[in-house]
């Protein structure tokens, strides 16, 4: 075997199925970009729920931090509701083993959009800002990680700073402006 081949799954030295699973998955630029895609999705509507929640006249602390969270989930369970049913009608039956656990890994940042925005709130809680001063800065955070995904994805595709600088101030503006509609569709 030449150096740069790659030994067959289940060789000795190459991949084994199971345990290194998520190592194969990290190296599938497919499985990669699917995590982003619902990495961005899950930012853009969480940008909404908590503009919606900061104009909300009466949010508290537990209000809020149940809404941050039963969103995370409510979009990581619509994600797998979705995934497996499309599996289904494609393949003919449920998705199991390793489709299973590519599904579940695939839509995992959907509940990590929950993170930035429950800190916040616990920061709130603790008495060190309001809880609608906690809800815009979690907004401003995730418009910058829109920015900031735009920008390495222009820098990526080789276009260089003044291009890459203007994907993400579009992306984080797109996003934002999608956002606002989804809040502003909530009230």
């Amino acid at each position: 075997m030449a150096p740069d081949e790659t030994p067959p799954a289940g060789s000795p030295g190459g991949a084994t199925p199971g345990a290194d699973d998520e190592q194969a998955f990290d190296r599938d630029p497919h499985f990669a970009a699917a995590r982003l895609k619902e990495r961005l999705y899950a930012t853009i509507t969480m940008i909404s729920v908590v503009l919606g929640l900061a104009a909300s006249d009466h949010i508290g602390v537990t209000g809020a931090a149940a809404t941050v969270v039963t969103t995370a989930l409510g979009l990581w369970l619509a994600a797998l509701v979705a995934d497996q049913q499309a599996h289904r009608v494609v393949h003919g039956r449920l998705a199991t083993g390793h489709e299973l656990r590519r599904m579940l890994s695939v839509s995992s940042p959907l509940l990590l959009s929950a993170a930035g925005p429950l800190v916040l709130i616990g920061a709130a809680a603790l008495g060190l800002m309001a809880v609608d001063t906690a809800l815009l800065v979690s907004a401003g955070v995730s418009v910058a990680g829109l920015f900031t995904w735009g920008w390495y994805g222009g820098i990526r595709m080789g276009g260089g700073t003044g291009l890459a600088l203007l994907a993400g101030t579009l992306d984080a503006a797109i996003g934002t402006a999608v956002a606002l509609v989804k809040a502003a569709a909530g009230h």
